[in-house]
């Protein structure tokens, strides 16, 4: 029987049962890698509160935003100002998503060769179901790459969608110029669904709280790449992960409860271990929960993720926000700055800023190889492996090149590699 022929009951009941089998694969999913987190030895006590923001997320279906009337912003990149969404009544949240249940049904749409993630993203819109998306009032989207440009396209049709177009040189003023325009453009849109208009007192209140939190990552970045362990890189990739889904004044006084703890087991000697395990640093595509199995897959393999410079991780949080001029375009200007110039993405023309953090990042926390992940099609990222290879070669720290995709059929082949490369470092 053709489309045609089918009767709307019988449509709606397979559109159903299709929700039903993607809510439940989404879910095993993210049941699946929290377990893995709990199952690592050293599990910090104040853990906790971070893997019930991903359960209640990522398995209850259900975040802050069923909670409250507030408008909620889906964004799809570390490029779009936090501090801006929040000044005008809505609340952000991060939605590259690394669900492998989303591919299946992103496949139909999106090219075979294309970023896994954005097949994900797309999949996670045509199905629906899942809160984080269907509570959307809008979507921004950075035109980072080709397949976000497509991608963009393609949300129009579930959701209204911006684009924000990013500079690709930090040094062209006529970009930055462009840039700060569009951040008002933004602003403006924003406010026409919470019917706030943004003041400049709005927007520097909401640039101080977000220092606030930003003071607490540092200390989290610090402790995390500790000389001696005292959270596992899985563990605190996951902590980095959940901010997107809480209240970020709640987050961020969790987060000072589990500095504490971790500032206590440094002061007693209290170490997750007294063995020097092979100290590793993942750089590359995003790894964004609950597509945990790269940092987990290290340290299962007796590694230990002590840095990561991922735009899920350490990268789109830690930088504050430097204010000269208080007036509103003084502000709007210091937030495009914060959130470009210290950017290490890879889609800039000139990046070699990119290379001195990571040689920066290997020194600061004594790291003793490299993990250059790459997700399947993510052509901006792969670019640069020959170059990182050679200036880390030159420091005489070892790196592969790690190329995985949205599903468990690669875990063996990487484990493999990964075990290995462990195992060379641990010789060396």
């Amino acid at each position: 029987m053709d489309n045609a022929m089918k009767s709307p009951s019988i449509d709606q009941c397979l559109e159903e049962r299709q929700k039903e089998r993607f809510l439940n694969k989404s879910r095993q999913l993210a049941v699946k890698y929290l377990n893995k987190l709990e199952e690592l030895p050293g599990t910090p006590n104040n853990f906790t509160y971070f893997r019930k923001i991903l359960k209640k997320a990522f398995i209850e279906n259900d975040t802050f935003i069923r909670s409250t009337n507030e408008k909620i912003i889906g964004t799809y990149c570390v490029m779009v100002p936090q501090e801006i969404i929040y000044a005008a009544g809505a609340r952000p949240v991060q939605l590259c998503s690394g669900n492998y249940a989303g591919v299946h049904f992103g496949d139909d749409i999106v090219p075979r060769d294309s970023c896994p993630l954005v097949k994900a993203v797309v999949g996670n819109n045509m199905v629906s179901g899942s809160s984080i998306y269907d509570d959307c009032s809008m979507y921004i989207v950075p035109i980072t790459c080709d397949c976000k440009k497509k991608m963009a396209g393609i949300l129009k049709d579930y959701k209204e969608t911006l684009e924000l177009h990013v500079p690709i040189n930090k040094l062209d003023d006529t970009g930055m110029d462009y840039y700060v325009k569009e951040l008002y453009i933004m602003m403006e849109k924003i406010g026409r669904i919470t019917g706030k208009k943004v003041t400049r007192i709005d927007l520097e209140h909401q640039i101080d709280e977000m220092a606030v939190v930003q003071d607490e990552i540092y200390r989290f970045i610090q402790l995390k790449g500790n000389r001696n362990l005292l959270i596992r890189g899985s563990h605190a990739m996951a902590v980095m992960n959940s901010f997107s889904y809480d209240d970020k004044t709640c987050w961020a006084a969790n987060l000072k409860l589990l500095n504490n703890e971790l500032e206590v087991k440094l002061k007693q000697k209290n170490y997750i271990t007294k063995k020097k395990l092979p100290r590793i640093l993942i750089t590359g595509s995003p790894i964004a929960f609950p597509n945990l199995k790269i940092p987990l897959l290290i340290e299962e393999m007796g590694g230990v993720v002590v840095a990561d410079e991922t735009c899920m991780g350490d990268r789109g949080l830690y930088d504050p926000v430097a204010v000269c001029d208080t007036s509103m375009d003084g502000l709007m200007r210091a937030l495009a700055n914060r959130y470009v110039l210290p950017c290490s993405c890879p889609i800039f023309t000139e990046n070699r800023q990119r290379i001195e953090r990571i040689k920066q990042m290997v020194h600061d926390y004594q790291v003793d190889g490299v993990i250059y992940h790459v997700l399947r099609g993510c052509l901006v990222y792969d670019f640069e492996y020959q170059e990182m290879e050679k200036v880390l070669g030159e420091l005489g720290i070892s790196m592969i090149r790690v190329e995985s995709d949205y599903n468990e059929e690669d875990v063996e082949q990487i484990k493999i590699r990964m075990e290995a490369f462990v195992e060379m470092i641990k010789f060396r």
